[in-house]
């Protein structure tokens, strides 16, 4: 089964109170899948909590598959907008913890969701492509940041080593909320600690921006004797 990247069942929507139902049919299935997993979700019940129709519910969607695709989709689209405003907003290193603590938040937060998501792929790999596209967009928004930290573009082998990183990351993450090894877990202030100073070590953030740090704190130096 294929995974489309715009939202599934969107496209045969006519009316503007069809846009209403199809949204809040989207919203109600993330509050649902805060407290259950996807799999004991019914769609008469998801329509009911919706305050719609069973057949209101097929009138936007063919399957409960064709839904899962519309949260990934909503999912996609939400994590893109996110980790655009972190990058343009943050300062300094700084930006390392605040984007790993955002993606622990967001996963913990919707764990059941991306649990169901994490299992289907495993049956049906086309359906992981664009999450896999999404996480080299991701990858690419961290090199950028260490280009513009360090005041230079990077070799090709340090590119490499931010990209692991972020799999790296992305990879403990996903282990996490399928597998729950141990022994800090998601929720704990250490998971987010941990995951953001290996994101540091492998990645080598800290030996590529050395080189400008050093410099601006010996023009520094040498601005305050003059003084």
């Amino acid at each position: 089964m294929s995974q489309a990247t715009a939202a599934p069942g969107r496209e045969r929507i006519k009316q503007k109170r069809g846009h209403k139902t199809y949204d809040a049919l989207i919203a109600t299935g993330f509050k649902l899948l805060a407290h259950r997993e996807f799999e004991a979700i019914t769609v008469a019940e998801l329509a009911q909590e919706a305050g719609y129709s069973v057949g209101a519910f097929y009138a936007r969607f063919k399957s409960k598959d064709e839904f899962f695709d519309a949260l990934i989709a909503h999912h996609l689209l939400e994590r893109r907008k996110t980790r655009e405003r972190l990058f343009a907003s943050v300062q300094g290193d700084e930006w390392i913890r605040t984007v790993i603590e955002d993606s622990v938040n967001y996963y913990w937060r919707r764990r059941r969701f991306w649990r169901a998501a994490l299992i289907r792929s495993i049956h049906d790999s086309d359906f992981w492509q664009p999450i896999r596209e999404q996480s080299h967009e991701f990858a690419t928004l961290c090199v950028r940041q260490i280009e513009k930290d360090a005041g230079r573009g990077l070799t090709k082998p340090e590119e490499m080593n931010v990209r692991f990183a972020v799999q790296l990351a992305l990879g403990i993450i996903n282990n996490t909320i399928i597998n729950r090894p141990g022994p800090i877990f998601m929720g704990q202030t250490e998971f987010v600690d941990n995951l953001t100073r290996a994101f540091r070590l492998v990645s080598g953030y800290d030996e590529i921006v050395k080189p400008k740090k050093q410099k601006k704190g010996a023009a520094d130096s040498a601005s305050a004797t003059s003084d």
